[in-house]
């Protein structure tokens, strides 16, 4: 220890080896004058560095063994600020239990907010007292070991007895303090990118990570992580998932099929949709999940394929059965027939899945009645509006002049395919029945029945007799005969009447050759 005079001040020297390097404390002291607290500290800032304010036990020994005894005792580097007391030169709070209080000290009096030390005093030697800053004590002064290149920017130099420390701040670490702490190093991940800030050095203290996500995928964690004191991330590095698009599902009738690259229904995803056989797609059958979480087009509609439209048969209707819309893939259709009429064809019909219908709509023709032929002697006049002799013909009868119809003129085609009536005849008009002139005989043809329109008759007499009339008469269209029936007259002598016999037998026998080639005798 090295102890210099001064004026009215000691300077002494501490050296103390540490480390293979020499460092050393340099203490003043100054009890002539005795000073107020201020102005020992002003006095130790003139000539050295700053008030002693016993960091150790160790040196607490040292200056109490060093220093003369002091009546006033000595002034030390430790105040009372805002209540709480503190080093002087740094402002570090000194902890309680590094405070070396004498008993029952510090007190609460008003005022005694500075510190003394008792130096060699009997009792409670180097101890410490509160007392009023006013008070004139002596002054113990240090220059101190740490400097200006003692430790880096990252390190607080803490004093020892003789030596320095550096004490690193959180972060750093080495002798000087100068190495930042590094943390594991971390890559990009997948779909995404890292931007990293480095004050410290790559992935050491204080570097910033921060975590983007390439277009179409999300963030799945903290986008910023720090490389803390103790050399960990703050967080876990986050991850890219896929942006996810809404679930899809297939439409009714149709199917999709979808390649998923990134995960089911998230970005990137390409759906197609495609429809059931006979259902055609109603819409874009192709969609992709896109950066934005939507789809780029909504799913499509299958809508059934359509068939011709059907139109009912002439006297006919149908019925429809349209699972998937009116004549629609599915659609079956049955015909059926108005009363009078019967389907020609199959009654049902199927839309198939190709758009056509598997049969034709079939036809309906009329129910048939049989032939009607014409009465003889008469005709027949036939209305048919479907066809003759067919459900709803009307046919009337008429006959010949000199016949009569039998039975009813009219008949209709039933829808049960037969005529309402039996055809009619047509019976030749009688006449009054007709007999022989007395004396004489009739002979008659009847081509349609005796008597009967068309009957032709001749009257011959008795020999002896004679003809007066018209020996023919004929049965008429109005039912009556042409003439009346003749008498037969005896004959007379004379030579005239003879002539006009024998004249008139010549023309009955002329006549009778032309015109009744079968005779009948009537008697």
């Amino acid at each position: 220890h090295q102890f210099t005079f001064v004026s009215s001040s000691i300077y002494l020297i501490l050296d103390l080896s540490r480390g293979g390097g020499a460092q050393a404390w340099t203490y003043s002291y100054s009890t002539t004058p005795n000073r107020r607290w201020h102005e020992a500290r002003k006095w130790c800032h003139q000539h050295l560095t700053n008030m002693v304010t016993i960091q150790t036990p160790e040196e607490t020994d040292f200056i109490n063994n060093l220093l003369p005894f002091n009546q006033k005792y000595y002034w030390i580097g430790i105040h009372k600020v805002d209540g709480v007391w503190t080093r002087e030169g740094n402002n570090e709070t000194v902890l309680e239990d590094v405070q070396n209080w004498a008993p029952k000290e510090p007190d609460n009096i008003v005022g005694q907010d500075c510190v003394e030390i008792y130096i060699k005093r009997d009792k409670d030697t180097a101890k410490w007292n509160n007392e009023k800053c006013q008070s004139k004590k002596g002054t113990v002064c240090y220059s101190a070991s740490c400097t200006q290149d003692s430790c880096s920017a990252h390190a607080d130099c803490v004093e020892t007895v003789g030596n320095y420390t550096c004490q690193c701040h959180p972060g750093f670490h080495g002798p000087r303090c100068e190495e930042a702490k590094k943390c594991n190093p971390i890559n990009s991940p997948p779909h995404g990118s890292l931007s990293c800030s480095d004050p410290h050095g790559s992935f050491s203290f204080g570097s910033r990570c921060m975590t983007t996500c390439d277009e179409g995928f999300l963030l799945n964690g903290t986008a910023n992580a720090e490389c803390t004191s103790l050399g960990m991330w703050s967080a876990d590095i986050a991850h890219c998932s896929a942006k996810r698009c809404p679930a899809l599902n297939s439409t009714t009738y149709g199917s999709l099929f979808c390649f998923d690259p990134h995960g089911e229904f998230s970005f990137g995803s390409q759906c197609t949709s495609t429809c059931e056989e006979g259902f055609l797609l109603n819409g874009t059958a192709d969609t992709v999940c896109t950066s934005l979480g939507t789809w780029s087009a909504d799913i499509p509609h299958c809508l059934a394929k359509r068939c011709p439209t059907l139109n009912s048969p002439p006297h006919g209707s149908f019925s429809c059965y349209d699972p998937h819309g009116e004549f629609n893939f599915g659609s079956r259709c049955t015909s059926t027939c108005e009363e009078g009429f019967l389907l020609n064809g199959t009654a049902n019909t199927d839309c198939t899945s190709v758009g056509k219908w598997s049969r034709d709509v079939p036809r309906c023709l009329a129910k048939r009645c049989p032939t009607l032929n014409s009465p003889p002697h008469g005709s027949s006049s036939c209305s048919a509006p479907h066809g003759e002799f067919s459900f709803g013909s009307r046919c009337t009868s008429a006959c010949e002049e000199g016949f009569v119809l039998s039975g009813t003129a009219d008949t209709e085609c039933t829808s049960v395919g037969t005529w309402s009536t039996d055809t009619p005849r047509c019976l030749a008009k009688k006449c009054p029945s007709l007999n022989s002139p007395a004396h004489g005989s009739s002979s008659c043809s009847d081509p349609h029945g005796e008597f009967s329109f068309g009957s032709r008759c001749t009257s011959t007499c008795e020999e002896g007799f004679v003809l007066n009339g018209t020996a023919d008469t004929e049965c008429t269209s109005l039912g009556t005969w042409s003439t009346e029936t003749p008498h037969c007259l005896g004959k007379r002598k004379s030579h005239n009447l003879l002539i006009m016999y024998s004249t008139a037998c010549v023309q009955l026998l002329l006549l009778s050759s032309f015109l009744l080639p079968a005779s009948r005798l009537v008697t």
